[in-house]
Parts: structure tokens; sequence; C-alpha cells
């Protein structure tokens, strides 16, 4: 958990795996001073595993864990937007005060064309690529743009297939990457820096 240390106060960290990884895990993240903020699901076109006795599992999740001395409100969030799938509408609405909340009053609500993005995201898996656990560079961008300012750092503790660094740069952001075990690719050494 040293990529824990290397967070800014308004940093955060992604993590991929599964329920049970991350279930068996969840102390260690504790431990490292993280916290959970969100999670989203990656569902893939094609499953993986050969297992015949359970369900084909076609989706990984992804958490986000920030700091726990850290305020939510100071951590870097840019929530994501997506077109949206139905027409443009302006209301006037005049709430009344729900219990548990305290009191809302009244708000005005504009269209702007647009819908917060779904926690299931759907990308297809990258097949035939240079590392076997290889994440899509689209996807990746996506996590970077919401938990990384435009002229932030995105670390790659991993870099099995440098796809972190290409989705950083492809956002606008700086990249430090660690690679544990190879030398790296030659097909994406170039979006790395010297």
């Amino acid at each position: 958990m040293a990529a824990a240390a290397c967070l800014k106060p308004s940093g955060s960290l992604w993590v991929f795996g599964s329920l049970r990884y991350l279930l068996a895990d969840a102390d260690r993240f504790g431990a490292a001073g993280l916290r959970y903020a969100q999670d989203i699901i990656w569902r893939k076109a094609n499953g993986t595993g050969f297992a015949a006795d359970h369900f084909k599992r076609v989706h990984e999740i992804v958490v986000q864990y920030y700091r726990r001395a850290a305020r939510w409100r100071g951590v870097y969030n840019e929530v994501q937007r997506v077109p949206a799938s139905t027409r443009n509408k302006t209301l006037q609405v005049q709430r009344t005060k729900p219990r548990h909340t305290g009191a809302i009053g009244a708000a005005g609500y504009r269209d702007d064309g647009t819908r917060i993005a779904k926690s299931v995201i759907e990308m297809n898996s990258v097949r035939g690529g240079l590392h076997a656990t290889e994440k899509p560079v689209s996807l990746l961008a996506i996590l970077i743009r919401t938990s990384c300012p435009p002229d932030g750092l995105v670390g790659d503790f991993f870099a099995g297939s440098a796809a972190a660094g290409e989705a950083a740069a492809a956002t606008g952001g700086a990249t430090r990457a660690a690679r544990l075990t190879r030398a790296w690719p030659q097909e994406r050494a170039s979006v790395l820096p010297q």
C-alpha cells in the first residue's frame, strides 16, 4: 500500500479487482489510511475464467479510495457527464421538507442536455494487448478525468502495458510510472516521461 503514501491531500486511488479480492484486502486499505469513496462496474463484452460451475464473469469492480484524513469535499472529483438520451426540459420545483435531510426550498432546473454518467460502464476488454490484465485506455481516461485535474499527476504503480500513461497523456496529465517486472513495451514507451 505504498501508493497511499504518495497521494496528495486532494488525491485518490483507483483499484481494479473482484469482490473477493476487495473484501479480503479491506483491512489493508484501512491500515494504509485509505477510505472508500465510490465504485463503478466495468462490464466487459466477454467473460474471463474457465469455471463451469459459476456465473460467467463479465465485469470488474473499480473502487476509488482517498486519504482517511481528508474530507471528501477537498478531494478532486469532476463528476462525469454524458449526453442525455431524452429531450431537454426546464422545470420549476417546489419541494417540501423531508424529515431526514432538512429544509429544501424552491429550486429551478434547466436541462443542459447531459446526465451524470452511470456507475456501470460497458466497454470491451483489450484483446491481444501488451499485458494480460491491460485495461482499455478509454476507461482509464474516464477515471483520470474524474479524479485528476488536467495538469495533475497520475501514478501508475504497476504499469504493465503503460495504458494509464497513454490515458493520462490523452487527458492532459503527467505520468509517473513504476514497472515492477520487465522493461517497458516499445509500443507504449513513447507516451511515458523519459
